[in-house]
């Protein structure tokens, strides 16, 4: 797979064709679009983390900006550095859940967002352009590391003024995590302890090397499910190796549903602080139920988290996410964040008094599919096949903000093109399974 190019950053497996001029061509754009200032520059636990550092810090400063390095550590750790030290922006090193081979850059801004479409178009356009702007000897940045920003970060969620250490300590929780061995390896079992809680840890060397698929999905957690049942946890806590999404695990072993992380985040803030929320389209509907239940409106974005970021704040949501496992919480920063979330969800527990699965069994359930459509064989492209379906039920709710997506009474499908394949992504959800698969299949078959 060639080198994946967007506006958040650029990706690709190191030495392939994520290459040092690749590193040294974006960063000198993102440099030179900044025009100076301090950049904080942090990485998850990849092989290649070190040597990309390098080469990034070094062409930060020839473009005149000061860095901070804040070392291994997750994404929303970069995320607060960027407010700590007000800076003009934060580079994560950092290629999420992608295999241990791959690393990328990921963009902040001085609000500590990633870039949106706007601002990442315009690095795109120096990148391609190549017109950079490098000092003279006299004004090269300067480099620093700061070691507190974890302790920064940590201190901040303990600050906040619905979350009581001594309520979760009371409980005295046993909780397993598997940080697969990346970014968050060290900060989150050190958040959870200045919770209180004992810390069981499962693959938390930030050595880089993933002992298994690094994203958070059940196939992938078998160890974590079988460690907490045989240890009587109360809980168990999963992160990819940037350590933004967020997975649980019950005191069973039983997965908690990635869909889930944020509703409990939800429901979680709802009980503190009234008001509106937001996900993105292809989230489970039980988002708006927990909303609803309290009364407010549950607003959905394209799909992206810079997206939903931008509809959280443009409508005033107290709490935002992703069903991938993403909490945003607004109070901290406006960014997906596995700690913050790790913490709400144990004083939720806390307080009501419940078993992490006697809280999920009180959640709405339903059941999701995700599948694809193969272009190449059908003989049009992505756009034409999705006017199809929207003009195919234009009598049913249709909503055109990314892709289409399709409101029954009994559940949703949801048609999207990828940016990176000759396909069209199509989720769906209902009560069950079996369900959201036929619900699918019907719509596929119609235009098909």
């Amino acid at each position: 797979m060639a080198l994946m190019i967007s506006v958040s950053g650029i990706r690709g497996i190191f030495g392939t064709h994520l290459t040092p001029e690749n590193l040294v061509n974006f960063t000198a754009a993102y440099g030179t679009w900044l025009d100076g200032g301090t950049v904080v520059v942090g990485r998850d636990s990849r092989v290649t983390g070190q040597i990309c550092e390098d080469i990034v810090c070094a062409t930060l400063q020839s473009t005149g900006c000061n860095v901070v390095k804040a070392g291994i550590t997750p994404t929303p750790t970069v995320a607060m550095g960027v407010l700590k030290h007000n800076a003009a922006g934060g580079i994560i090193l950092t290629a999420s859940h992608n295999p241990e081979e791959w690393n990328a850059l990921k963009l902040l801004n001085h609000k500590s967002e990633f870039l949106d479409a706007e601002q990442g178009e315009q690095v795109l356009d120096l990148a391609k352009k190549g017109t950079f702007t490098y000092q003279k000897y006299n004004k090269i940045g300067s480099i620093s590391k700061d070691d507190e920003i974890t302790n920064y970060h940590i201190q901040k969620i303990l600050d906040l003024p619905y979350i009581d250490a001594e309520k979760i300590k009371e409980n005295n929780y046993k909780v397993a995590v598997d940080a697969v061995n990346g970014g968050a390896s060290i900060a989150l079992p050190k958040m959870l302890e200045a919770l209180g809680v004992k810390v069981e840890r499962i693959h938390c060397e930030p050595n880089g090397i993933f002992p298994h698929n690094p994203e958070p999905l059940p196939e992938n957690l078998h160890d974590i499910c079988t460690y907490v049942k045989q240890n009587n946890c109360d809980l168990g806590i999963v992160t990819d190796p940037d350590g933004d999404r967020l997975a649980l695990v019950d005191e069973n072993g039983k997965f908690f549903g990635e869909e889930y992380t944020q509703v409990a985040a939800f429901d979680f803030m709802l009980s503190k602080n009234l008001g509106d929320t937001a996900t993105n389209l292809s989230s489970s509907r039980a988002a708006n139920d927990i909303t609803q239940k309290y009364n407010q409106t549950c607003h959905r974005a394209a799909v992206g988290e810079i997206n939903v970021v931008k509809v959280m704040q443009k409508e005033g949501a107290v709490i935002s996410g992703e069903g991938n496992g993403g909490v945003i919480n607004p109070d901290l920063h406006p960014g997906r964040d596995s700690l913050v979330g790790s913490a709400m969800i144990l004083q939720l527990l806390a307080e009501r008094e419940i078993s992490a699965s006697g809280y999920r069994n009180s959640l709405p359930d339903y059941e999701m599919s995700k599948q694809k459509i193969e272009l190449k064989n059908l003989g049009v492209d992505a756009d034409e096949l999705l006017n199809e379906v929207a003009e195919a039920y234009k009598n049913e709710k249709v909503n055109r903000t990314d892709g289409v997506k399709i409101d029954f009474e009994e559940g949703w499908v949801h048609f999207r093109k990828s940016n990176t394949e000759p396909i069209v992504r199509v989720y769906s959800e209902a009560k069950t399974k079996d369900e959201a698969e036929k619900l699918a299949a019907s719509v596929i078959s119609l235009i098909q």
